[in-house]
Formats: C-alpha cells, structure tokens, sequence
C-alpha cells in the first residue's frame, strides 16, 4: 500500500458471534476477502474514523489509504451524481436501532482516482448501524465489494425491459404503456390523438437477398429515421419483426396525413447504406384516430392494423386512416349488393373475358394473353378484375368465380387451336380438392390444351399455403399446364420456397416496373427480382409495361416476356377472331 497505512481491523472484530464459534486459527479471514473480492469496515461516526480490512485499497482501486480514512475523505470519491451515499443512509433513516442495531444496503458509484480520471466503480454496500442512548447513529460496520460486472447487467436488463435491443426504440410493452398515457391525455384534454403502424415493405426480400445482418440493419436505420423526423412530443417503437407502432399527440386527421408523409418519405428518398452494399427499401403506415375510433390501446392497434392492410393493398409507401363507422356500414352495405350481383351474373352467364396480350421480349410477337375478368353488370360495373376477385373472396364467392374462369378458359382453348391463355386462380383453389380435380381431369383428356394452359397464382397465396401451393403446383405441372408466379415481389418469397415451388415463370408485380423508371433504387430493385428468378432458371414477365424506356431497360435486364398498355390493353375482342398468329 501507498500512503498512510489503514487502520486496520483485527480479523477476529469482523467476524460477528455465532452459537457455535468456530476454533481460532481455523479459517484465514484476510485471505478468505481477498479471494471473494470484498472489504469490511467500521465507521466511527462520531470522530469520522473508516477502519478497513487490509485489502480495502485492491477491492476498491484506491491508491492512497489516506482517500478511504475517513467518512469525509471517502465521500468526496463519490461520483456527484450517484443515488445513494453511506452517510444519507444512515443519517436519514427513518427506523430506530432497539438493540441490534439497524441494516442498511445501498449500492453507489465511486471514483477511485478522482473525477477528472473517468474511472468509476460501482460498489454495493451492506451493514448495520447503532445508536447511543439519545438514538443518534453513532457506530456503523459493513462488507463493500465492487459490483460493476452486475451493474451493467442490471442496467442492461433495465434498458431492455424498455427498450428494444435491435432498434433501440421503446419494446412493444412500453410502446403500449405509452399508448396509454396518450390516451388517458386525450380524454382528459378532449384532444385527438393517433395510433399508427409503419411496417417495412420488402424486408424478406433483403432478407434472402442480403441476409439477416443486412435486414437487422435495415430495421434498425429504419426505426432511426423516423424517429429523427418525429416531434419531440410522439413517441416510436418496435411492434413485432417488421413493424413499429407510433404515439402521436395532438392529432388530427390533417395532421396525421402530414405526419405520415414525411415518415415515409424520410424512408423512400435515402438509400440505406450496410457494410454489405446499399439497399432500398418502403414503408407503408396504417392508423386510426382517437379516441373518435379507438377507446383503448388493443383496439387502436388492431384498427390500426386493419388501416395498415388497406394501404398495402393499395401501394408500397401509402398511408391510409381507419375509415369511421358511417363509412364501414356503407362498405359492409355495398358488399351484400355486390354479392348478389356476382350471384345473379353468374347465374346468368355474364362472367366473361378481357384479352391482354404477353409478348417474347426477343420477337416482340404475341406468344400467350392473360385472361382478365369482367362481369357485365352495369350496377356493379366498377368490379371487375383484380377487384372483382377480392370482393369475392371477401365475400366467400371466390370458389365459385374460380370455377368459372377455369370453364371460360377451357372453351376458349378448345374453341382455338391456337390461343394461348394464361388464367388466374385464388388462394383458395390452392386447397379446392374438387377444383384441382376437374381442372386435371380436362387437362390429361386434352393434352394440347395442357400445354397451351398458363395458371397464376399471385405470391402471397403461394407463401400463405406453402406446403400445399407445392402439391398444387406439382399436379398440375404433371398434367403438362405451366404455373407463373403472378405479382412477384409483393409477397417476399424466400430462396428456399422459390426453389421447392418449382413453378415455371413468374410475373414481376407491375407496381414495381410502373416505378422502374423514377431512380436508380426502383431499378435496383426490380433488378434484384429478375436475378432472383434467373437463379433458379425462371422466365420472367413484366407486367405494366408502359413506355419504350421501360421495355429497354428491362431487356437489359434480361426480362423475358413483356405485358402493358404499350403492347396493348385488354381487349373485349377475342383476338383469334381476326386471324392473329400466336407465336
């Protein structure tokens, strides 16, 4: 030891009587608290005299035993910000010492070698002190030893019961416990307020592109540029995988629409930079005002989420607001009036097709047309297609409109030896025992009609009944049909699922080639997906293909086939009628 020598305790003082006191000489007290790493002391309190065990200075990294001499000089090794003292504990306590004396444990930060050295331990502290007559702390004894491997991970532990440990964003539990403090401000303060999710668009694609270190810091940079354009007032958190939720105060639906924007454009117009390479990415955000159409937090985020679906629905980086219950009894109103109208078409044969062409990028020549739905019903003359279709699975219609064009389809190709159809299926003919089997039975009794049949199924579909999209697919493959993949990169399928599929072409989603031209992360992105399905030997199509630019760049690409207003919208008109050749 440096400086004065510590007055030190006899190792017989420190040990307190037991019933059965063990023979002296039988234990090495001093060597027994240096291998545990702890130090005992008594405090004089009256004469402000610290007596140490003699390895007070090792367990506490002080260099001069003169620091720890006294309660004054130890104090002043004290962090200045540290919760608890020795002293305050003690002369503040509240309890009376009636014998025993009175027990104390606190833990704090000291500075060994001064606060200007920036070292600090943290030190946990555990006695008891006594009294004289009058009840005035007189004596105090304990046992230090230096804590800071448990402290950090007690301050770990802490920050992650509130914090996400990828993001750094409040965990979902305290996003919640937030929602309710919002919520508890607004109906005091009659105000409105929002709950929102943001969810990031294309992560399965980073995933499998780039893999999971990539798509961590994609969540990651993610949550940290919302949170930079935020107010000050609002609060961010991580959801689940993909998701954060959102606390804005004082919100109203002008604000939210303001807000919502900024969020995802601080997420569209930056490329994000990771150590593997730079990558794109959207968000879409979901949300619902309250407490006009949420009273609490579950059902705001589950409004919240059903917001968040219609804007995906709709378009990658789109905001959308929970509709008010006026407008959702309209909703649920027009549906039964579409259903029927849907029954009744069917009924009266008045489901029919719109012809687009698909053209070989090498010949630009036809060489298939995907068959669009139509229903010729003027009441409802807005459902048709892609919106047809998801009214009727909304509605639990979909089996029958499924069945329907499967038929269509079929006379079509009977009908014209040289029409090549390519024709949609929903999710729900994935696991249709009954469809697949009248679809097979047709297509081994007429072998070239297999051979000129295309069937689509979107992505999500396949991703959502993976294992059963896989015997689907393999029937009819094994019956001579091609399968496509239709609006691929919309649904995120993985490598793996790619490869076990087995399908034969997939139909890149138009949203993504309509953007091809607007920057270099569009094309980097579409890009991606066109390599992704040559990996595994796929042909691709570009759906919406709009303009001469687009079509050059995607055969730079090396796009396969080509399909959009610049090739020709669909058309009412069967094109086998006037003589066309398909290729």
């Amino acid at each position: 030891m440096n400086g004065k020598p510590l007055e030190k305790l006899d190792s017989q003082e420190i040990i307190p009587a037991t019933p059965k006191p063990l023979q002296p000489g039988s234990v090495d007290y001093a060597a027994t608290l240096s291998a545990v790493c702890e130090a005992v002391y008594e405090w004089d309190i009256a004469s402000d005299t610290l007596r140490w065990s003699e390895n007070a200075c090792d367990v506490l990294q002080v260099l001069d035993p003169a620091d720890i001499a006294t309660g004054r000089r130890f104090a002043g090794l004290l962090d200045p910000a540290t919760p608890e003292t020795r002293y305050n504990a003690i002369m503040s306590s509240a309890e009376e010492d009636n014998g025993p004396g009175v027990p104390f444990q606190i833990q704090y930060a000291l500075q060994p070698k001064g606060q200007l050295s920036g070292q600090t331990i943290w030190v946990e502290d555990c006695g008891r002190w006594f009294s004289d007559k009058k009840g005035q702390p007189i004596r105090a004894c304990g046992i230090v030893r230096a804590i800071n491997a448990r402290r950090h991970e007690e301050e770990r532990l802490t920050y992650l019961s509130r914090y996400d440990a990828l993001t750094g964003q409040l965990n979902r539990a305290e996003l919640i416990h937030e929602m309710k403090e919002a919520f508890d401000e607004a109906l005091d303060t009659r105000s409105s307020m929002a709950i929102a999710i943001a969810r990031v668009d294309n992560l399965a694609v980073i995933n499998d592109a780039y893999g999971f270190d990539v798509a961590d810091t994609v969540i990651a940079k993610v949550g940290q540029r919302l949170k930079s354009v935020m107010r000050s007032r609002d609060s961010l958190g991580r959801l689940s995988g993909n998701k954060f939720g959102i606390v804005l105060r004082d919100c109203n639906e002008d604000d939210f629409q303001v807000i919502a924007e900024r969020l995802i454009s601080t997420i569209s117009d930056r490329i994000i930079t990771t150590r593997y390479g730079q990558v794109s990415t959207t968000i879409s955000i979901g949300g619902v005002l309250a407490p006009r159409d949420a009273r609490a937090p579950i059902q705001a985020l589950a409004r919240a989420h059903e917001a968040l679906d219609n804007a995906r629905r709709q378009y990658r980086s789109t905001a959308c607001l929970f509709q008010q219950s006026g407008e959702r009894a309209e909703t649920r109103r027009r549906n039964v009036k579409i259903a029927d109208e849907i029954v009744a078409g069917l009924n009266a044969n008045q489901l029919r097709f719109a012809y687009q062409p698909i053209v070989s990028a090498k010949t630009r020549q036809t060489v298939y047309h995907e068959a669009l739905l139509r229903l010729d019903r003027p009441s409802i003359s807005e459902a048709n297609g892609g919106a047809l279709v998801a009214i009727a699975e909304k509605l639990g219609l979909i089996r029958l409109i499924d069945a329907r064009v499967r038929d269509l389809a079929f006379a079509d190709l009977r009908q014209h030896p040289k029409a090549r159809l390519s024709l949609n299926v929903s999710a729900e003919s994935i696991t249709d025992a009954s469809w697949l089997a009248e679809t097979t039975r047709v297509l081994k009794e007429n072998p070239d009609i297999a051979e000129r049949t295309v069937i689509e199924i979107t992505e999500t579909a396949m991703m959502h009944n993976l294992q059963d999209a896989m015997r689907f697919v393999a029937t009819l493959r094994g019956h001579g049909a091609k399968v496509a993949i239709d609006d691929f990169g919309a649904g995120y399928t993985s490598f793996h699922a790619l490869k076990e599929l087995g399908v034969d072409l997939v139909k890149i989603d138009g949203i993504f080639i309509k953007e091809l031209t607007k920057g270099a992360k569009e094309e980097v992105f579409v890009r991606s997906l066109v390599d992704i399905a040559k990996t595994f030997d796929l042909e691709t199509v570009a759906e919406w293909v709009g303009d001469e630019e687009t079509v050059e760049r995607l055969t730079e690409m090396g796009v396969d086939y080509f399909q959009g207003e610049h090739f020709g919208l669909a058309s009412d008109k069967r094109p086998w009628d006037d003589g066309i050749e398909i290729a």
